[in-house]
């Protein structure tokens, strides 16, 4: 397992360590110990950022000397040293810059590639990367995502785009937690309470969560529990949040304890402005966490949340992208239709946890050992 993440702190590649563990050896390389037990763990450097490096990095990007870049990294070479020893049958590498260390690593063992989401369009709604990486992404799609034996990515959309793109038809391997025994909270007399949770991140735009609360009347209150992110963001937050006793930022949980702090609330609102590929088809950690929790659940008109939320009839789909249409669609919402939709979350939990995701990377990893 390759992952330049830290083990213990990225849902996504925890969980496949711990669905893998019982049956294998598994050696997880990353940046922090998963700390889990029988899990052999070797540690890898992140790329140190100075005023020199960063600028020969764009030199070399600018003049697409991308195998250059790739190998030439301080992360990528140090992994190599690190893992040169090792005689793997398997391989999974997580996300793009991972695969062609994977590659080289696995010395013609079988490679498994789990994506994430769509590496090209990462971050297409900044200029500079646009400038400097999409180009290099891009070029690391086609080159080494022929040469997987199988792939995984989060969603159906982004896997019809890589396969569009390589030939390669990727399987969906959500980002569903696993499966928690809980009950849907009561809720209070005239109170519901919102809440949304995860990384400080400009292009979210979590500001228009906050924007919603002026339209909204004094049923609703709202809590944040954000790590940091983008430089400065989560401040500006706080002041676009002023004097509203409504609004509460509170201190992040660990991982192991978000399900269960996320049940005392009554909707999780999982909005996301389109501001760029992967988060126009977004199926993020936060709407299973809100399920998990038996959460109703408000979102924007998110293609792949909203096909969710109306198979299921999980909450509610704001018909637009604003503040405005965001409130105006909770507004719509009643106690005891909350309290419907938060028993729909209870009755689904199960199908949309990490259970199907543990037997299908099983059966994936099974049959490329096989």
């Amino acid at each position: 397992m390759i992952s330049f993440s830290d083990l213990a702190a990225d849902p996504r590649v925890s969980r496949q360590i711990r669905f893998l563990s019982p049956h294998y050896r598994v050696v997880a390389a990353g940046l922090k110990d998963p700390a889990l037990t029988g899990v052999e763990f070797v540690p890898l450097v992140s790329q140190s950022s100075t005023v020199g490096k960063r600028l020969r990095g764009a030199l070399l990007l600018l003049g697409r000397q991308y195998q250059r870049y790739y190998w030439g990294g301080e992360a990528v070479s140090g992994a190599i040293r690190e893992l040169s020893a090792l005689r793997p049958d398997l391989v999974l590498a997580n996300e793009i810059e991972s695969l062609p260390l994977a590659l080289q690593v696995a010395k013609g063992a079988k490679v498994l590639f789990d994506a994430h989401e769509y590496a090209p369009l990462e971050f297409e709604d900044l200029w500079r990367w646009r400038l400097l990486y999409q180009p290099y992404k891009r070029y690391l799609c086609h080159r080494y995502i022929p040469r997987v034996d199988a792939m995984t990515t989060v969603g159906p959309a982004i896997a019809d785009r890589y396969h569009a793109d390589t030939g390669i038809r990727p399987r969906v391997l959500t980002n569903a937690p696993e499966y928690e025994v809980l009950e849907p909270s009561a809720l209070e007399p005239g109170r519901i309470r919102l809440v949304h949770h995860g990384a400080a991140i400009r292009s979210r735009r979590i500001e228009a969560i906050i924007d919603a609360m002026e339209y909204l009347d004094q049923r609703f209150e709202l809590d944040l529990l954000l790590v940091p992110g983008s430089p400065g963001y989560l401040e500006e937050l706080r002041r676009a949040a002023g004097s509203d006793g409504r609004i509460h930022f509170r201190e992040p949980v660990p991982l192991s304890h978000l399900t269960r702090t996320l049940n005392q609330f009554d909707i999780g609102v999982c909005y996301i402005e389109p501001t760029n590929f992967n988060y126009r088809y977004a199926l993020p950690n936060k709407f299973f966490e809100f399920i998990q929790a038996r959460l109703a659940i408000a979102i924007g008109p998110s293609p792949e949340m909203a096909r969710l939320v109306r198979e299921h009839d999980l909450g509610v789909v704001a018909p637009e992208f604003s503040a405005r249409s965001l409130a105006s669609s909770l507004s719509s919402l009643k106690s005891e239709r909350v309290h419907y939709h938060k028993l729909r979350s209870h009755r689904i939990a199960r199908r949309l946890s990490a259970d199907p995701n543990r037997e299908l990377l099983l059966e994936l990893v099974g049959r490329l050992l096989r």
